[in-house]
């Protein structure tokens, strides 16, 4: 039998004594591609946090709520270089006099804008030339972070994210915060990134985040899995219309959703 990636069991999050997220059971196989979509407030960034270990389930010693690959403990560094993280709370610590190449380094060590040179090795600083070029902000490297645009931020913490080759790359919201343009160009490296031998998972509240590669869709609401499936199936008008709560029609077009 093929070992999840990532599983969550029963995993119950707390905060002033009220539950935010109850997920009962969710798989997230290797090199599977899904979207977490649902609106503010639902759970989103919680569950992102329970799956990088910053936030912490309620304890069930007798059944472990969080596996990677089939295990209840990891280092947390083991784990933060399994999973590929770029978030707006990473995005505002690295709104900082960093430059983009010592960003990019960083992830080798899971630091902010900190490493240690000594460690570096010559493919290591290739590889990250070489994601500086993929992700298109090689010429500006020597900028510092706090310099660039909301999308050319994301585009510098993706390669951070990609240069120890996480077996998923999960990206929460995205597209926020960015124009029409940079929105298209950023979903068009996205499509690119999508490989059979890395996991994506995006966690959005809009349906227009979710590429044509995604083949599941899971909707969270209120800190619960409502709906799970095969995007042709789980994304309709009337699941969208409950889970927003108003009147939405979807409409698809080559694998691309707008609502109306």
């Amino acid at each position: 039998m093929t070992i999840p990636l990532l599983e969550l069991r029963n995993a119950t999050v707390l905060r002033d004594g009220h539950t935010i997220l109850q997920i009962d059971h969710l798989v997230l196989n290797e090199g599977e591609h899904v979207a977490i979509l649902g609106p503010n407030g639902s759970g989103k960034s919680t569950l992102v946090g329970l799956l990088t270990r910053d936030v912490r389930p309620v304890y069930r010693p007798e059944s472990p709520c969080v596996l990677l690959r089939g295990r209840a403990l990891w280092n947390l560094m083991e784990a933060r270089r399994l999973l590929g993280v770029v978030s707006n709370v990473l995005q505002e610590e690295y709104d900082r006099r960093v430059t983009v190449r010592d960003a990019v380094l960083s992830g080798y060590f899971g630091s902010i804008g900190l490493y240690r040179d000594p460690e570096l090795t010559e493919p290591m600083r290739a590889r990250a030339e070489e994601f500086l070029v993929l992700l298109g902000v090689s010429a500006n490297a020597e900028r510092t972070m706090d310099t660039l645009s909301t999308g050319e931020a994301r585009r510098a913490l993706i390669a951070r994210a990609l240069v120890h080759d996480p077996a998923a790359l999960v990206l929460d919201e995205p597209c926020d915060g960015l124009d029409p343009h940079a929105t298209w160009s950023f979903l068009k490296t996205l499509r690119e990134l999508a490989t059979p031998t890395r996991s994506l998972l995006l966690v959005t509240h809009h349906v227009d985040d979710i590429i044509p590669q995604v083949s599941r869709v899971i909707m969270l609401r209120d800190g619960r899995i409502v709906a799970d499936g095969p995007k042709d199936k789980v994304m309709t008008s009337e699941r969208i219309s409950t889970l927003f709560g108003f009147p939405a029609t979807l409409e698809e077009r080559d694998g691309v959703y707008r609502l109306w």
